[in-house]
């Protein structure tokens, strides 16, 4: 039974220290140590033993993966490892192109390139095929599509 203890405290310290060491070794080897466990339990002592420690290993695995996922971001080492900065700004909603012209740059088939205020942007048609030179009009702007019409 020491064995078995033994390999279930060394296993949840490897699953627990792999969160803060890179390479999924140490969790990978925790995790063998969790199933050495529950092996040696049905092989040892029994279906019930057996059992008893499976359970103990999932129910041990489910709260540990809920804490970690509950506490570890907001926790001292957790912030070390979570980026909370912006890069930049992705900037894919244009609502001040609404009803605004332009000319189309490709052939939009429904979708192509207009210059649109001095900008080149992606826009698609309300269903036509417009020819490249065309002048458009911008009718609706819903997150980064933007929606023309031959004008």
């Amino acid at each position: 039974m020491l064995t078995i203890i033994t390999l279930l405290l060394v296993g949840a310290t490897l699953m627990f220290l792999e969160t803060v060491l890179p390479g999924m070794i140490a969790g990978a080897i925790g995790f063998l140590c969790l199933v050495a466990s529950v092996i040696l339990a049905y092989t040892d002592f029994g279906f019930q033993t057996g059992n008893l420690i499976f359970g103990v290993v999932v129910a041990g695995l489910a709260m540990g993966t809920f804490a970690w996922l509950k506490f570890f971001p907001d926790s001292r080492i957790g912030r070390m490892f979570i980026s909370k900065s912006v890069v930049g700004e992705l900037d894919v909603a244009k609502p001040e192109l609404l009803h605004c012209t332009g000319v189309a740059i490709t052939q939009l088939r429904p979708s192509g390139s207009a210059f649109i205020n001095g900008k080149r942007v992606d826009v698609i048609t309300e269903g036509g095929l417009i020819d490249r030179g065309e002048s458009i009009q911008v009718v609706a702007v819903e997150g980064a599509r933007v929606v023309v019409r031959e004008k």
